[in-house]
């Protein structure tokens, strides 16, 4: 007879990450409640500001409870300050739609494409450049994937396929499969690129059939997370980010500068830490995207520089990451210092 050993008797089963999501916080008052800040329902705009929230629980967990600034709530808590009229911020802050190269497809930089594969994402965070994106109408994975493929096929020149959104781990696993079966009949696409922050914000995602399917993949395969905060990093993440480098996964931290979230030297040094620390190099440090709604987030160009320029004499260099821009029309995202002081 089989017996269960001790350590399998001690440690529960794993949970679907479907059924966890399903869980997520939708409410902004129920959040509050739950991070013990009931009492704050001043803080919210009426009606989320036309944003949705969502908020898996496991995220809300490594919340600071009863704190109004913890770096991790006020990422995904809607504010007053989302219905300012700040000049200079619009609904498509880096031109995505001047970029269309056709249904789902971007094509905004030489060698590359994009792929809007899912509308969806785990948690909405305040600040998303794509919080106005008209995701109804502009889903790769549509069909199959076969318009997105075909087009891909026609120009030979691209030869790194990247999967945005929304999240593309929001689509099921065998969504995904469909794809890489179609990248079968495209030998001049030698990478796939998974930009996502599942496996940060509901890091069960990264479950067996998934790391399955990513380990069988003939390409090279680049998967960027999306940590902010060095908050954001616990066990779980952890073991998502081990399990995607045992899938033969290049795997790469991008972040967002943000204004009283990420915008003091020691924060950021602490989040490289933490994240080079899961096996995640920095890659990108993000000034944000211009999009209406997210002007209280921003942290201006010169604070910017200076707060790189300072994480250098903290840091080795390959754990400073990139402080850029994307703008629309630029043939890639451009260095802050190009055009800061």
């Amino acid at each position: 007879m089989i017996t269960a050993s001790p350590t399998s008797r001690l440690s529960p089963p794993v949970r679907d990450w479907r059924e966890l999501w399903r869980e997520s916080f939708t409410d902004a008052t129920a959040l509050l409640a739950a991070v013990g800040l009931a009492d704050r329902a001043d803080l919210l705009p009426p009606d989320d500001a036309g944003f949705p929230l969502r908020v898996p629980r496991g995220f809300a967990a490594r919340m600071r409870h009863g704190d109004p600034g913890d770096p991790l709530l006020l990422q995904v808590l809607p504010r007053r300050a989302e219905h300012d009229d700040a000049p200079g911020y619009s609904t498509d802050a880096v031109g995505d739609m001047a970029s269309k190269a056709g249904h789902g497809i971007l094509h905004k930089y030489d060698g590359r494409a994009l792929l809007i594969a899912s509308g969806s994402c785990a948690v909405n965070c305040r600040y998303c450049f794509r919080r106005h994106f008209p995701y109804g109408e502009e889903i790769a994975a549509a069909g199959q994937w076969r318009e997105a493929l075909a087009r891909v096929r026609e120009d030979t020149s691209i030869r790194e396929l990247i999967l945005s959104g929304g999240d593309p781990l929001s689509l099921a696993t065998h969504k995904l499969e469909e794809l890489t079966r179609g990248l079968a009949e495209l030998p001049h696409v030698i990478r796939l690129r998974i930009h996502t922050r599942l496996p940060v914000v509901l890091p069960e995602r990264v479950d067996d059939a998934f790391t399955d399917w990513l380990a069988a993949i003939p390409l090279q395969k680049v998967v960027v997370l999306h940590a902010n905060h060095a908050n954001e990093f616990d066990a779980a993440v952890d073991a998502a980010c081990a399990r995607l480098r045992g899938a033969g996964a290049t795997v790469l931290n991008q972040a967002v500068l943000l204004r009283g979230i990420n915008d003091e030297v020691k924060t950021l040094a602490a989040l490289c830490e933490r994240s080079f620390a899961a096996g995640v190099l920095p890659y990108y440090l993000h000034q944000l995207d211009r999009v209406q709604g997210a002007a209280h987030f921003e942290v201006d160009d010169d604070r910017a520089v200076w707060l790189v320029d300072a994480l250098r004499a903290h840091l080795p260099g390959y754990l400073v990451p990139r402080l850029v821009r994307e703008l629309p029309g630029d043939p890639s995202k451009r260095p802050i210092a190009d055009f800061a002081r």
